[in-house]
């Protein structure tokens, strides 16, 4: 059965380009366009690993985050930003501490996300 991946990211552009990516390698992939969304889709029918953006509208990423960690505890988590109205870093450092499994900055190298999905979706992702 294929591994379903959410990403949840406002940037609609990013979000494509992510999904078609991703896709080619196997995995069934839905987008969200903001937090609030992600979370009802997720609520719906739970996702393997969700990608989030930490900085967007209606329930940031960092939200996301600590809902995930508290409903759906084996959902894998990837976070990613290019800041917003503090350094992108203090956002990923955040999200680390919530459970994020990784943390990218904006922009990064497709095949860094690319191994870590692997890596997480492999043979239930251990960490």
């Amino acid at each position: 059965m294929e591994k379903r991946i959410l990403i949840i990211d406002d940037d609609a552009d990013l979000a494509t380009s992510l999904r078609d990516l991703i896709t080619i390698e196997g995995y069934q992939v839905t987008i969200a366009r903001n937090g609030k969304v992600g979370l009802d889709l997720q609520g719906k029918t739970p996702f393997d690993l969700v990608i989030t953006d930490i900085v967007m509208p209606e329930n940031d990423g960092l939200e996301v985050i600590i809902s995930l960690r508290c409903n759906y505890p084996q959902t894998k988590v990837i976070a990613m930003s290019g800041g917003g109205y503090v350094n992108s870093r203090d956002y990923l450092l955040m999200a680390k501490e919530l459970g994020a499994s990784m943390a990218l900055s904006k922009p990064f190298e497709f095949h860094l996300l690319q191994s870590e999905i692997r890596r997480l979706l492999a043979n239930g992702g251990l960490e």
